[in-house]
């Protein structure tokens, strides 16, 4: 018969785990970019920048008055289209 080990995970060891992880992402990559920072914004933060909905940005898009990207079904628009096109710059 073969022996089974029971180890069993508490929470407290999944919490210690997962800031373990994150000091080692921190060592990696110790500039995260922040919104403000990106050159390419995902639609949530493009809306949010412009305050506008969903179609007005999609509107953008589709007349083609600023760049984008699709990358696996999200779009990314460019900030300095956006800025210009809200600035007049």
């Amino acid at each position: 018969m073969k022996k089974i080990m029971s180890e069993h995970v508490t929470k407290d060891d999944l919490r210690q785990f997962s800031l373990m992880i994150i000091d080692e992402i921190r060592k990696l990559k110790p500039e995260i970019k922040k919104d403000d920072d990106l050159e390419w914004l995902k639609s949530r933060a493009a809306r949010k920048l412009l305050t506008m909905s969903a179609a007005s940005l999609q509107n953008l898009r589709v007349t083609g008055q600023v760049r984008f990207r699709k990358v696996l079904g999200s779009y990314y628009y460019n900030r300095a289209d956006l800025m210009k096109l809200f600035t007049g710059n």
